[in-house]
């Protein structure tokens, strides 16, 4: 059964076309990057995909996991397009967070095999330019609760972020990165204070700059 949601293909029936479903996971953390995914059903949602999908957040790791596994099946089987892209630490810093996470969804829809006749966005912002989508862009407010492209990408970047970060982890083990995935917990706010950042800290986010400064 699906989650608290009431996600539907009702928004892309009524668009027509191509259209892809947009979310991205990391616009939160100190650090790591941001990732972006779009998802595409041409031919709308597989029965058997449709009741596993949710808005990430609403979705335990297991059932993320396994919505993700049917997600990439669905891929393999031509039923849906998936396109992931991410935005780094570095550029974050460089661009703010909002800006990087509009070059991530960008970057994600023009990997798609196909350019979408209209991007269906999580939230209330639009990519705007430099970091435009290349088709009609559409805003929706709680989007991966109620649109099932939208809930797609959200797993994918949710998944797939996670996973990033786990490696992350492995490399820097004093931040604990696998447990909390860069997000200001207790624990990695006392980590960060006590290391100092690593490169994949994100310059900019308060905690970050206040250790930075503790270093010089």
């Amino acid at each position: 059964m699906r989650g608290c949601g009431v996600a539907d293909f009702a928004h892309e029936t009524a668009a027509g076309g191509l259209v892809a479903g947009v979310d991205e996971a990391g616009r939160g953390p100190l650090a790591g990057p941001v990732l972006a995914a779009a998802v595409v059903f041409p031919r709308g949602v597989p029965a058997g995909l449709a009741p596993l999908l949710d808005d990430s957040k609403r979705l335990s790791a297991a059932r993320r996991e396994a919505a993700f596994a049917a997600l990439l099946a669905a891929r393999a089987a031509g039923l849906a397009q998936c396109a992931i892209a991410a935005a780094s630490s570095a550029e974050i810093g460089h661009l703010n967070i909002l800006a990087a996470t509009h070059l991530a969804m960008r970057r994600a829809v023009l990997r798609l095999p196909a350019l979408p006749d209209l991007a269906l966005i999580d939230g209330n912002r639009a990519p705007a330019p430099p970091f435009g989508l290349p088709c009609t862009t559409r805003c929706l407010v709680g989007g991966d609760g109620l649109s099932l492209s939208i809930a797609a990408a959200s797993i994918l970047a949710k998944v797939l972020r996670d996973r990033a970060m786990a490696r992350l982890g492995a490399r820097w083990p004093a931040y604990g990165f696998a447990r909390h995935m860069g997000y200001p917990t207790a624990a990695h706010r006392a980590a960060l204070a006590q290391h100092g950042p690593c490169p994949h800290h994100r310059r900019g986010f308060a905690p970050v700059e206040e250790a930075w400064r503790r270093r010089v």
